[in-house]
């Protein structure tokens, strides 16, 4: 039979222990601290109205007034009851808008990574947070929009099958 070689071990200095703890701990903050720098861009939502009801999923638009201005506080775009896809905005506005309710108005800070990132758009530069100010007025699903597109077609056809509108003047015959 083999014998396995011992080594013996030598006794802790006196403080050592706590050096070892100290060196473990500030080990443990480095890891915190590298984990922190790899999260995630993240959208920051504050509630100054509270909406009511669900909120609106990627498969929605919503019908929104929003306010957006650059970090100087200059306006670089404002509009009233705009209808959105969520699928065709930045990331970051699609993501605010899905922690919003119906009736609610909020206050958005997207960073750059979320929003134009190193490209930059228009005059807003490379690498540059948004603030939004934004009013979930309503929202519908793309389906509910389509079904009432359908019927508002089904019925100018049925109103020029009847030779116009109801109630509207006749064309004068020469």
């Amino acid at each position: 039979m083999t014998e396995i070689t011992r080594v013996p071990l030598q006794p802790v200095k006196k403080g050592s222990l706590s050096k070892i703890w100290v060196g473990a701990l500030a080990l443990a903050l480095a890891g915190v601290g590298v984990a922190y720098a790899a999260m995630p861009a993240q959208v920051h939502v504050k509630t100054l109205t509270k909406g009511h009801g669900p909120s609106p999923t990627t498969e929605d638009m919503v019908l929104i007034n929003y306010k957006g201005t650059l970090p100087d506080g200059k306006v670089f775009d404002e509009a009233k009851q705009v209808p959105m896809e969520l699928t065709g905005v930045i990331p970051g506005f699609s993501t605010a808008l899905q922690k919003m309710q119906a009736g609610g108005k909020y206050t958005v800070d997207i960073p750059s990574e979320l929003a134009y990132g190193d490209k930059g758009q228009g005059e807003i530069a490379p690498n540059t947070d948004l603030t939004f100010e934004i009013e979930l007025l309503d929202f519908r699903s793309k389906a509910e929009i389509e079904q009432q597109q359908r019927m508002m077609q089904q019925m100018m056809q049925m109103q020029q099958m009847q030779g116009g509108a109801p109630g509207a003047p006749e064309a004068p015959s020469e």
